[in-house]
């Protein structure tokens, strides 16, 4: 069993980038509203009175996230006895910025659920497995991933965003499964030796932890192979730390001699702030392509008005709806599911109060399959 329990937090390395000062122990005002700002005061028992953090970089904006069970709870006002420890084994991690837009109180708000351990996740439930989409058996050299005709995806680098408890990596060996640990060269050697590749996904973890250098190199490695002609990033951080939209990233996105789409991954309408439509908007005017990829949840958007006003959200900050995944059948994430059949009725109550263009696909990954799997 492969597990972030049995490996080096990646998110350190990441947090040696920051350029600002290190942040201090993240509170949350005991007063505030549900929108109230991010607070933080020097040392959790000096009594001081909060205040407005100031904006800080992405990679502190890491570096300070939410790192325990109990620690979210507190900063969200619920009680620590919602938390489960004993699911830590894949840690809690949640950026401030995501944590701040948890409704205060409300141990049954849909980002909280989607972040907090719950003993649930301790529940062997048969079909829930290490591996439920199958990249171990299509795993190629370098951290490449060849499961699709003129496609690959490059597991860029072992850490993310914010890490969602119904994650379908959670048990992927990053540590040896890691395309930047050889520089890339397996990976982009491997890309070169198949001419039919034309497209090259980067995913991880997340490939925008990367440093904006780190990732100009690899993409201009890739914009070096004849045959290559669509480059395709999944990405959670425009939603979780919108403040990493740089403006370099943007140079190297909206300049790239490659095709390229940004796919974001959003569950619910409440993830989108003020900062994150900006961000999103910075990257559409530089004609950037934005698609949104969601996963079905139980208790966090398996309702017609969930859905609805989450594409609703998508089509007016200019991203399209792409897809609407049936989860992911992993280990321990069985409280999550929701039966395809709601999922359909949900579809169908989608198209009679949306424009065909704001309905997501309704798809599942199977195992072994040539590509996306309807859900019909």
């Amino acid at each position: 069993m492969f597990s972030h329990e049995t490996r080096t937090d990646p998110h350190l390395a990441i947090a040696e980038q920051a350029t600002d000062k290190p942040a201090p122990t993240p509170m949350r005002s005991e007063a505030a509203g549900d929108s109230a700002p991010l607070k933080h005061v020097a040392a959790a028992t000096s009594g001081d009175v909060p205040s407005n953090s100031g904006p800080v970089s992405w990679q502190t904006a890491m570096k300070r996230a939410i790192r325990r069970s109990d620690e979210l709870c507190r900063y969200v006002g619920i009680d620590p006895a919602f938390a489960a420890p004993s699911a830590e084994g894949f840690p809690t991690f949640v950026p401030l910025e995501f944590a701040d837009r948890i409704k205060r109180g409300d141990p049954s708000d849909p980002i909280l659920r989607q972040v907090l351990p719950a003993d649930d996740e301790r529940h062997e439930v048969p079909g829930f497995v290490a591996d439920p989409v199958g990249d171990l058996r299509v795993s190629q050299a370098g951290g490449v991933l060849h499961k699709y005709d003129g496609r690959a995806l490059i597991v860029t680098h072992g850490a993310c965003a914010v890490h969602c408890r119904y994650c379908f990596r959670k048990e992927f060996p990053y540590s040896e499964l890691n395309a930047q640990k050889s520089k890339w060269k397996p990976a982009l050697d491997y890309i070169r030796s198949d001419p039919s590749i034309e497209e090259v996904l980067l995913s991880g973890g997340d490939p925008l932890v990367l440093s904006d250098q780190s990732l100009r190199t690899l993409v201009e490695e890739l914009e070096s192979i004849s045959h290559v002609r669509r480059l395709r990033l999944h990405t959670r951080l425009p939603i979780v730390i919108p403040q990493r939209i740089t403006d370099a990233l943007l140079d190297l996105l909206a300049e790239s001699s490659l095709m390229t789409w940004l796919v974001i991954h959003a569950n619910h309408s409440q993830e989108f702030d003020p900062a994150v439509v900006e961000g999103l908007t910075r990257m559409r005017r530089r004609g950037i392509a934005l698609l949104n990829q969601s996963v079905l949840l139980s208790q966090v958007n398996d309702d017609v008005e969930s859905l609805c006003d989450l594409s609703k959200t998508l089509i007016n900050a200019g991203v399209q709806p792409y897809y609407l995944h049936q989860l992911d059948q992993v280990r321990g994430a069985s409280h999550f599911w929701v039966p395809p059949e709601k999922g359909l009725e949900l579809i169908d109550q989608l198209r009679t109060q949306l424009p065909g263009y704001a309905v997501p696909t309704f798809v599942r990954e199977q195992s072994g399959q040539p590509s996306k799997t309807l859900v019909v």
